[in-house]
């Protein structure tokens, strides 16, 4: 993203409304992303590449 990472996007976003439902997108690999993403209030996370199936089951799970 060319202004801010993901990590600062969500920070900015949970500073905005900390009930927020933020799903975070990533590539394999990226573990501590994942932690962090979690401990900063991502509700879930999603790994690339991903199939259609596990992404629509992930957003109902958290409707």
């Amino acid at each position: 993203m060319p202004e801010m990472d993901g990590l600062k996007t969500l920070k900015e976003i949970m500073k905005i409304d900390p009930k927020a439902t933020v799903v975070m997108i990533t590539a394999m690999g990226q573990e501590s992303m994942v932690k962090e993403a979690i401990l900063n209030g991502a509700k879930s996370f999603i790994i690339k590449p991903f199939k259609e199936n596990y992404v629509i089951e992930t957003l109902k799970k958290l409707s």
